[in-house]
């Protein structure tokens, strides 16, 4: 059985997210859709650590990395942000145990009351995924983000931890 954990990301992993963030599958589901350059990805996490708030971590199964996740804990008291994405190469299935992981966390650990994310409406993937882990559709930002060429839909999301418990209980999470 394999071990799936969350650890802080270090400086040591600046290389694989580089890669993973850059690739263009992940890149066209993000609101800044350009490759990065390496300075500027550097400046990203020295900025994000400084400035504090943030969990940037990596997820991974049986210590090989498989995806990047940010909660951003910059709302109200115990209310945060989300945002992740999956390494190219990850398994099937990686994604859920991702996402049950990041809850757990979430809830248990940080005692979140409640954990919000944003998804461009196009991104019917991530709109599935977030049904799926139990989220509640509670917006749509009607073409508010611009990617360079058009306007986009901002579908939000949002998860109490009441709701997570007792979609816990129903045996609706991978544990």
């Amino acid at each position: 059985m394999s071990e799936n954990t969350l650890r802080p990301m270090t400086a040591a992993d600046l290389e694989t997210v580089f890669r993973w963030r850059n690739d263009p599958q992940i890149r066209r589901f993000m609101y800044t859709t350009h490759q990065l350059e390496w300075t500027e990805h550097c400046a990203w996490f020295e900025r994000t650590l400084s400035t504090g708030g943030a969990h940037l971590l990596i997820y991974q199964s049986d210590q090989t990395p498989l995806g990047f996740v940010n909660i951003s804990c910059k709302r109200s008291k115990g209310v945060a942000d989300w945002g992740f994405y999956l390494a190219p190469e990850a398994p099937v299935g990686t994604g859920r145990s991702l996402g049950a992981a990041v809850l757990r966390f979430s809830f248990d650990s940080l005692r979140l009351h409640k954990l919000c994310g944003e998804v461009l409406s196009f991104n019917e993937r991530s709109i599935r995924f977030h049904q799926r882990l139990g989220f509640t559709q509670e917006g749509r930002l009607r073409e508010q983000h611009f990617d360079g060429d058009r306007y986009h839909d901002i579908v939000c999301f949002g998860l109490l931890k009441s709701e997570w418990q007792a979609f816990s209980q129903r045996g609706n999470h991978v544990s």
